[in-house]
């Protein structure tokens, strides 16, 4: 009995026992068990739909999450809760030049100049709400998301009509960002993911400005490489 317990302590994983082969966990199993933390960089970028389709996106910045619960709920829907934020110290739309265009109100219109060009600021989005679904992939772990943001701009975004400066009118240099989507971790190794996801996103002042056309629709997509703890 000491020979055989002996043996079996010397067993690397992965080895047969017994007839049964024992092996190691897998990246996904360690993060569910651990409910580990993650964080690390990722590039995004998208474009505009509708009446915004001439609009491209591209930001860069970190995340960071926790997985705060152990296994949820039962069949496809079952997995764990995650809450997590990011910052983008880097955001930027791409936006049709300046120019002349005629705006509508009630009785008539009017030609006016409209902006456009490059515009820059930065973003933080600080609630992310993430469902981590179960799957039987040892690397592949699907998700789904819904999270809320605000972006500031170092001129009134979107382009609308131009007026002096410190004069009211157009529209903010802040804008919200309520979003929801879905994507997935991969790993490459054991704490290791390259993680893709894709955000359907509104861009909205919330009326801060005295006009608030917006960003009616967007898809960005999320590229990010993780380190889990």
């Amino acid at each position: 009995m000491a020979a055989t317990i002996a043996a079996s302590a010397e067993t690397p994983d992965g080895a047969a026992t017994g007839g049964t082969t024992v092996l190691p966990i897998s990246p996904v199993e360690q993060v569910r068990k651990n409910q580990s933390w993650e964080y690390g960089p990722f590039l995004n970028g998208g474009w505009g739909l509708g009446n915004r389709d001439n609009f491209q996106f591209f930001s860069a910045g970190v995340q960071a999450g926790k997985i705060l619960t152990p296994a949820l709920g039962s069949g496809i829907f079952k997995g764990q809760f995650e809450f997590s934020a990011n910052i983008m110290p880097l955001w930027q739309a791409y936006t049709p030049a300046a120019h002349e265009q005629n705006f509508s109100y009630p009785g008539g219109y009017f030609e006016g100049p409209d902006g456009g060009g490059t515009y820059t600021g930065a973003s933080i989005t600080p609630v992310i709400l993430r469902w981590n679904f179960f799957s039987n992939s040892r690397r592949f772990q699907p998700w789904f998301q819904g999270a809320g943001g605000l972006i500031y701009t170092t001129h009134k975004f979107p382009p609308d009509l131009l007026v002096p400066h410190g004069t009211p009118g157009g529209t903010s240099v802040f804008n919200f960002t309520p979003q929801g989507g879905g994507g997935f971790h991969y790993f490459l190794r054991d704490k290791r993911s390259i993680d893709v996801g894709v955000n359907g996103v509104h861009i909205s002042s919330a009326s801060l400005g005295d006009r608030n056309p917006g960003v009616n629709a967007s898809v960005q997509v999320q590229i990010g490489y993780t380190y889990w703890k």
